[in-house]
C-alpha cells in the first residue's frame, strides 16, 4: 500500500509530534500509532480506544455547545463538515466568523479547575492548530466546559464501586453513602454556569504548522518502510 498521500487526523497531531532523544527525530508514541494507523489502513482492522472520560465526551458534546453558547451569548452549533488539505485532515466542533473553537467536556470538578493551572495540553494545541491551517482562520479557543455526567456513566460508577466493595448489598449503608458520593462527585448545577467554562487563546503560528506538515512527510516515509 502506498502512503505517500496518506492524511493525519488533526486528533492525532499530537501524537506524531513526539519526539525522541534526538531533537527533532520521530519519537516512539508517534512510531506506536502509524503502526496502528498502518494495520487500519492494510487490513481494515481499527484499535478500539474506549474510555469513560470519551463516553461522557461524546454523550454531552450536544450539551456542552448548548451551555458555551448560553455563557456566550451566541447561538453556536456543532459543525458537521470535514476539512482535508496536502496533509492534515478534521472536523472542528465550531467554526464562528474568524476563530475555530473546540470543546473538551471534563469529566470531574477537580479535572475542571485544575485545567486553570495548568499548561495547554500539547495534543490539544496541535489539533487546533491543524484545525486552523485546515480552514485558514487565524484565532482558535480551546473551551473546556463542565456539564453533568449522564445518569448511565453514574450508574457504572456506582457498579465499580460496589466492586470494589466486594459485591456488597445495594442496601448497605457503606454501599449507600458511597453511592451518595458519587452522585454529588458529578452534579455540577450548584457552580454558576460562568464558572463552568475555562477557555484558551491559541493564536495561528506559520512555523508550527511547518513543522507539523514536515512531520506528516517524515510519517508517510515510516508507513512506506512496514511494508517491507
Amino acid at each position: 500500500m502506498d502512503f505517500s498521500k496518506q492524511l493525519i487526523r488533526c486528533s492525532a497531531l499530537g501524537k506524531i509530534m513526539t519526539n525522541g532523544r534526538a531533537k527533532n527525530e520521530m519519537g516512539e508514541t508517534c512510531k506506536s500509532f502509524l503502526k496502528e494507523l498502518y494495520i487500519e489502513k492494510v487490513y481494515g482492522i481499527k484499535k478500539e480506544i474506549s474510555s469513560k472520560y470519551i463516553e461522557k465526551g461524546l454523550m454531552v458534546e450536544d450539551s456542552a455547545i448548548a451551555l458555551y453558547s448560553t455563557q456566550k451569548g451566541d447561538f453556536y452549533h456543532k459543525n458537521d463538515e470535514w476539512f482535508s488539505n496536502e496533509f492534515l485532515s478534521g472536523t472542528p466542533d465550531i467554526l464562528s466568523g474568524d476563530t475555530v473553537v473546540d470543546i473538551k467536556s471534563s469529566w470531574s470538578a477537580h479535572s475542571f479547575f485544575n485545567v486553570k493551572w495548568e499548561q495547554i495540553k500539547k495534543d490539544y494545541y496541535y489539533q487546533l492548530m491543524g484545525y486552523m491551517a485546515l480552514t485558514r482562520l487565524k484565532k482558535a479557543k480551546l473551551a473546556y466546559v463542565l456539564i453533568d455526567t449522564p445518569f448511565q456513566l453514574i450508574e457504572d460508577e456506582k457498579r465499580r464501586q460496589s466492586w470494589k466493595m466486594g459485591m456488597v448489598s445495594d442496601l448497605s449503608p457503606e454501599y449507600l453513602e458511597a453511592c451518595s458520593e458519587i452522585d454529588k462527585q458529578h452534579d455540577f448545577s450548584h457552580i454558576p454556569v460562568e464558572k463552568r467554562i475555562i477557555e484558551f487563546d491559541i493564536e495561528y503560528d506559520e512555523k508550527v504548522v511547518e513543522e507539523i506538515y514536515k512531520r506528516v512527510q517524515e510519517c508517510r516515509i515510516y508507513l512506506n518502510s512496514l511494508n517491507g
